[in-house]
């Protein structure tokens, strides 16, 4: 039986041992989809916490609970690991390692790198290896095959090698891991069958595409689609407050009509792993060709600066209590970068905090999803997590709305305190003192 046949054979009959590398928001959802479906799962990462974890049926991902972690630990069906040995045994190799920006906003593969270096020491026939981590176009052929074929070992004859972008939304109810429809692209088109055969054992519905660059490329334009309209809608919010206009009724005027129009919503910035990064990723490679993608920096620009504004809008608004940022006293509310979740990456909570900081306010924050540690070690700086209540809202100069979690009492916010900078119109049903409010 050949290498091809006898992979095809150990994933349809679910026999195939599955390693995935990273064990994040998109890996540890992954592998236990994987293990759920009766593979044999191995978790690898370099976080001893997050092996740990896992190995104790512990959860640390608000979107997989800890009894089907556990479940699963106990069935012997999933487990975590260090040892980058794992890899020897492994059907399936799926890296699922963060791909972040440099400083000067260009793309660092190094994590993609150092895993694939770690399947390439391990690379043996009949292996089939997943890339998932949000790439440049070209990455899984370019980059990847090349490193691979070092080995002596031959695509399509001794391994298969695909790209499958993650669609995670962390705290999304309705869609997650096994029913968001799964793109996949291989370098060849035997590649493509091998992984669309690999995942049709656990997600619902697979989209094959012609080649890894398609699929690495779809990705990239999914987010920049959501970066550049927000962009739009946060520089239309801007022009509205210029005008006197409340850009919000705009917005739900617009989204009346039945055709041509998506409705998007201005915010105090983009964050996530997702947003805020892809579209660079796409015109850094646009960039590498000679072409100059003028609708994505400019989208970036804009989101960017968007902290700044709310910045101004906090300015303004203690100006008119004649009260200066300087030794005002300001409570943030919400610092996730988006409703209901305990993520703060990029979240344009941690550039507000820091910008209010450098003029001289006392900042403070209220986020019941996220940890004092946890925020402190993304600012490098200290500042309280306070509860929200009468003492807190009255002591405050000026609260700030960044993240509109379900759990806040907007009303109770309001009528408690002197000035409330509201950035997600969550004030919006407030009937109360509408002079307290700057809505952005």
């Amino acid at each position: 039986m050949s290498s091809l046949d006898l992979l095809c054979n150990k994933l349809e009959t679910r026999q195939a041992l599955v390693v995935v590398i990273g064990l994040g928001y998109v890996g540890l959802p992954l592998a236990v989809e994987f293990a759920a479906a009766g593979f044999a799962v191995i978790g690898l990462d370099v976080d001893e916490s997050k092996v740990d974890a896992v190995n104790d049926g512990r959860s640390y991902i608000k979107d997989v609970s800890s009894d089907r972690v556990k479940i699963l630990v106990e069935g012997h069906k999933l487990r975590a690991t260090l040892r980058h040995e794992s890899l020897a045994e492994a059907d399936v190799a799926i890296i699922c390692v963060p791909t972040p920006l440099s400083k000067t906003k260009e793309p660092d593969i190094s994590y993609i790198l150092a895993a694939a270096e770690s399947v390439k020491r391990y690379l043996h026939p009949g292996q089939l290896i997943l890339l998932e981590s949000t790439t440049y176009p070209g990455t899984t052929d370019e980059v990847l095959l090349p490193l691979f074929e070092e080995t002596g070992l031959k695509l399509d004859k001794d391994f298969f090698l695909a790209f499958s972008p993650e669609r995670v939304d962390p705290g999304n109810t309705k869609f997650h891991t096994s029913n968001i429809p799964k793109v996949v692209g291989g370098v060849s088109a035997l590649s493509t069958k091998v992984a669309a055969t690999a995942y049709r054992q656990v997600i619902e519905q697979v989209h094959e595409v012609s080649s890894s660059k398609v699929a690495e490329t779809a990705k990239l334009l999914e987010n920049t689609f959501r970066s550049v309209n927000i962009g739009l809608v946060n520089e239309i919010a801007c022009l509205c407050h210029t005008l006197g206009i409340d850009v919000w009724e705009v917005v739900d005027a617009a989204a009346t009509k039945p055709f041509g129009f998506m409705p998007f919503y201005p915010g105090p910035g983009i964050g996530g792993h997702c947003i805020p990064l892809d579209p660079l990723y796409l015109s850094w490679k646009g960039r590498m060709h000679g072409f100059e993608a003028r609708f994505i920096g400019l989208a970036d620009e804009i989101n960017s600066r968007m902290p700044d504004y709310v910045v101004d809008l906090v300015n303004d608004g203690l100006n008119a209590h004649r009260k200066p940022v300087n030794g005002s006293k300001i409570l943030v509310i919400g610092v996730a970068y988006k409703r209901d979740i305990d993520d703060v990456r990029e979240s344009p909570a941690l550039a507000i905090i820091k910008k209010l900081q450098s003029k001289g306010a006392v900042v403070a924050y209220s986020d019941p999803y996220v940890d004092k540690r946890v925020l402190e070690e993304e600012l490098g700086i200290q500042i309280e997590n306070v509860a929200l209540d009468k003492t807190v809202l009255k002591y405050s100069d000026a609260v700030v709305i960044v993240t509109d979690h379900s759990c806040f009492d907007y009303d109770f916010i309001v009528e408690n305190a002197s000035l409330v900078i509201d950035t997600r119109n969550c004030t919006r049903n407030v009937k109360a003192a509408e002079k307290k409010i700057i809505r952005l």
